[in-house]
């Protein structure tokens, strides 16, 4: 989920730069989809059932309980007509209040969905559910602050998926040595937590994990790219033609062009003073403003990004968030304890997971003697798997290219 800071009209040029820096991109804490109540309501019937996609595909309402008081609604999907126990994929959410599907915002459909009509072809039952705190598709959320927040949210978090394996492994229509985790941004942790403890949660141990927009590195090293360095990269990559760190007026005004107005105008506001670089930028005043030595501690100071985690304009929730999974090991850390097939994949213009963070946590699968696992980057997509702008991305479905991955990775592990 992006988790977005209210903006505020008629802040000061250096509030509102925190504000587009923050609201736009990072308390996009490992995002997915954006919470809506009543967006949307969940299909039901068998307008439901006969929606293109699931055409010979049984769709199963069941509830979970999670402990605690809360009880979640999930869908068991299983090819119409299956007999004896079948190969599961249960897919764990992305951070924030996501619904079973993940639905992305704007319209722009869901991220597991399609995935899970894909693993249908196949002949896999396949099992969504509600987060803690989700009362329907939209997402619809509880008003209940202690479902929406709990104290250690990662932690609970967690367990809650723990209790949906337990569930999908006494299930009649489930082979509990063949259930498959496929993670999404903060699930990708949370397939690698269970994956490589899977006797500390009670879970059966895996058949195999699923990872899109992997979280191989620090949580603090994640969002201090989202909050603060993707500002410089775009600086370098959009503004820096001639590659040489740092920025002429010329380059400044030219870096603006094609850039929504509230973007430019905050950009201006750090880079330059009429036709002129800023001076207050400028500091060694030769009439370049050097990308890293002099816009760097600028936006650091108007990003708050030094006080994490308690940086200026994040919600408690998320600062809490941020502070609980920190506690906890990595894909990189986690994953390489667990010996069955690893499947990682990445967006190239990912600026939440980078793919230079499932390198890392591919390779420690690597070295630690699994020679089951695979990763593959993708050029041109970003953290939802499509094809999108680095610097401004579009929420979007899966690409077809990652679906076809995907099913044919289950294929042949089925």
């Amino acid at each position: 989920m992006i988790v977005v800071v209210n903006s505020v009209l008629g802040m000061t040029t250096t509030k509102n730069l925190r504000t587009l820096t923050i609201g736009l991109t990072a308390t996009a804490v490992l995002a997915a989809g954006v919470g809506v109540a009543n967006a949307g309501l969940p299909e039901t019937g068998t307008a439901a059932v006969q929606q293109a996609g699931w055409g010979g595909v049984t769709r199963e309402l069941v509830k979970i309980d999670f402990g605690k008081g809360w009880v979640t609604e999930a869908e068991l999907t299983y090819p119409a007509g299956s007999t004896g126990r079948l190969p599961l994929v249960i897919f764990l959410h992305g951070s924030g209040h996501n619904d079973m599907n993940q639905t992305l915002p704007e319209g722009n459909g869901s991220t597991f969905v399609p995935l899970a009509q894909a693993a249908s072809r196949e002949g896999f039952a396949t099992l969504r559910f509600n987060k803690r705190g989700v009362t329907g598709i939209g997402p619809i959320e509880s008003t209940d602050p202690a479902q929406l927040n709990p104290k250690n949210p990662y932690r609970q978090i967690q367990l809650d998926a723990a209790s949906v394996v337990r569930f999908a492994a006494k299930s009649s229509k489930v082979d509990p040595s063949k259930i498959f985790l496929l993670g999404h941004s903060e699930g990708t942790n949370v397939a690698a937590n269970l994956a490589a403890e899977p006797r500390k949660f009670g879970i059966p141990k895996p058949a195999g994990v699923v990872e899109m927009g992997v979280v191989g590195l620090p949580i603090k090293e994640l969002l201090t790219l989202q909050i603060f360095g993707r500002l410089l990269l775009q600086m370098h990559d959009e503004f820096d033609v001639n590659a040489d760190g740092r920025l002429t007026a010329a380059e400044a005004s030219h870096g603006l062009i094609g850039k929504p107005k509230e973007v430019a105008e905050q950009y201006r506001s750090v880079l330059l003073d009429g036709k002129k670089v800023l001076p207050s930028t400028d500091r060694n005043r030769d009439g370049q403003i050097a990308i890293d030595a002099e816009a760097g501690p600028v936006l650091r100071k108007i990003t708050g990004i030094d006080k994490y985690p308690n940086v200026p304009g994040l919600d408690q929730p998320v600062i809490d968030y941020a502070t609980d999974i920190a506690r906890f090991p990595t894909v990189s850390q986690a994953l390489p304890k667990f010996d069955g097939p690893t499947l990682m994949l990445n967006g190239e213009n990912d600026l939440q997971t980078p793919a230079r963070a499932a390198l890392v946590a591919d390779a420690a699968v690597a070295a630690s003697g699994n020679k089951d696992h695979k990763i593959i980057i993708y050029p041109g997509m970003a953290h939802t798997m499509n094809i999108t702008p680095k610097f401004d991305p579009v929420f979007g479905e899966p690409d077809k290219q990652v679906i076809a991955d995907i099913q044919g990775w289950l294929k042949a592990r089925r």
